[in-house]
């Protein structure tokens, strides 16, 4: 049996806690951006350069005062993130669909080179309309536009649209022709991946992805563990799924992440450039708290803690659970998803994340700075193990026997 009473005490709570998420009310997830061109976490231009001086013009702060009216959010939310915009030129966009968050600013932003934020609330509009991620969008146009850099592609490919780095309508036009097909919109109408391999020559080299899902715009050199969960995730590059090391880093003498609700559970926080046992212990189990909170249908803004996820799940349902059997059907969730790509014939190999980012960035804060290969293989390694899975990423019988699903 339900009872509902005992939901009440996280109101409060919530209000405590406000200061957690108060800038998500008022600017959205993109918030951070300014910080994140400091620090590198602003990827741009194909994740190649490292820095857009010219952030600020398609910041959340500016995008709330010029184009942006108010917030909305999901029902009886209490972030309320989503944007409400009024853009009538020299683009018109319906403000049915919002504004760009966070993702969309820096996918159909920066990535591209592109600092005109009507075109990017315009851009937005037209992935929603064509219900089209925004990620890989804006990932496979700007996978595009290096290729038109390199010559890969040309204005005969492209029916004479101009797809260079900063060309805001080019943007806009092949967002066009990818959601109707057409032209060159149906070479990249399945993302960069595919597009590459059917261009060839040196086009899987511009293509940012893992399992053929486009890396989303925060920053794996700079994150470990989002390097390592982009590597990992069963379905491919996914940053909502995993753990960003900025957001939980404690800045200092020594800089540390810490995952301050994991303690209690014996996990302890791990050095911030550290992809060693103890970070890819803390990469897991915040894994699969987000697995938790997704199986659950929370909004993964609201700091519950693993406890407050089991407290709250046994007052709206009357399931008398615990964090322990929540964390193990989280685990079993992700084992299955694992035993359906090793059942169509994925392999460790797959595993991996582009070659880019194994080099620095051309200049900005990350110039010197790329993950390490062998470091990532042994974080990898490292997390089979932990998992029950074997050398080559298959789970072993023993840990099915132990998950209830041999």
């Amino acid at each position: 049996m339900a009872h509902p009473d005992a939901v009440k005490p996280f109101r409060p709570w919530l209000k405590d806690n406000w200061n957690l998420v108060a800038s998500f009310s008022e600017f959205g997830t993109g918030a951070p951006m300014p910080l994140f061109e400091l620090i590198g976490n602003l990827p741009t231009r194909n994740f190649r350069d490292g820095s857009f001086p010219q952030v600020n013009k398609i910041s959340a702060q500016t995008l709330k005062e010029t184009i942006g009216t108010g917030m909305h959010g999901c029902f009886a939310c209490p972030v309320r993130c989503k944007k409400a915009i009024t853009v009538k030129g020299p683009y018109y966009v319906d403000s049915a669909y919002g504004g760009p968050e966070y993702e969309t600013l820096a996918a159909l932003g920066s990535n591209c080179g592109i600092d005109d934020l009507k075109a990017i609330a315009k851009g937005n509009e037209l992935c929603s309309a064509y219900s089209i991620d925004t990620i890989s969008t804006g990932s496979t146009i700007f996978f595009a536009m290096e290729c038109f850099e390199n010559g890969l592609l040309t204005t005969r490919d492209t029916d004479g649209i101009e797809l260079k780095f900063g060309n805001a309508e080019a943007m806009l036009q092949i967002i066009e022709l990818i959601g109707r097909r057409e032209g060159i919109g149906d070479l990249l109408a399945e993302g960069s991946a595919r597009a590459a391999e059917k261009i060839g020559n040196s086009a899987r080299a511009f293509s940012m992805h893992a399992k053929k899902l486009e890396i989303p715009m925060h920053e794996p050199r700079l994150s470990k563990s989002l390097a390592l969960g982009y590597m990992v995730n069963p379905h491919g590059a996914d940053h909502c799924c995993n753990l960003i090391d900025i957001f939980f880093a404690a800045f200092g003498k020594e800089s540390n992440v810490i995952v301050h609700d994991a303690v209690p559970l014996g996990i302890a926080p791990a050095p911030f450039e550290d992809i060693g046992p103890r970070k890819v212990a803390l990469f897991r189990i915040v894994q699969l708290k987000r697995i938790i909170v997704d199986s659950l249908v929370l909004c993964m803004f609201l700091p519950y803690s693993y406890q407050q996820l089991a407290e709250v799940t046994s007052a709206a349902t009357g399931w008398n659970t615990t964090t322990m059997e929540q964390l193990r059907v989280a685990e079993r969730t992700l084992t299955m998803c694992r035993l359906f790509n090793v059942r169509h014939g994925l392999t460790a190999d797959e595993d991996r994340l582009p070659p880019r980012f194994f080099k620095p960035t051309r200049y900005g804060p990350l110039g010197d700075t790329a993950l390490d290969p062998e470091k990532m293989e042994n974080a990898k390694r490292y997390y089979y193990s932990l998992m029950g899975w074997d050398s080559n990423g298959v789970p072993t019988p023993e840990k099915l026997e132990e998950l209830g699903i041999e």
